[in-house]
């Protein structure tokens, strides 16, 4: 009879799959609770996005810095660069728009 445990090909997928399970369930944990201040919630929620963000790239893109070529890391430190200045650009325009607005 074959045995049941996982293809070592498998378990970075699992792994990364119930990570991603555990850090979106306490996101949706913290809004659901209301276990913390509307702005702690918010920075925890942005910190949860960003350690779900490196599992992804760690266990289901496989980038990590010792088996990525270079050009791949400066590519999407470039993309992350472009990403964090246009998300940076939004909420200044955003928060700018809403000190005029607020009369």
């Amino acid at each position: 009879m074959p045995s049941q445990d996982l293809p070592a090909s498998a378990k970075p997928y699992w792994i990364g799959y119930l990570l991603a399970l555990i850090l979106t369930g306490a996101a949706f944990a913290l809004v659901l609770t209301n276990a913390l201040p509307r702005a702690e919630t918010l920075y925890a929620i942005a910190a949860l996005a960003v350690v779900q963000t490196l599992v992804h790239l760690r266990f289901f893109l496989h980038i990590s810095r010792k088996t990525t070529p270079v050009e791949t890391m400066v590519s999407l430190l470039f993309a992350l660069v472009l990403i964090a200045i246009m998300i940076g650009g939004s909420l200044w325009i955003m928060t700018d728009l809403d000190a005029r607005m607020g009369m």
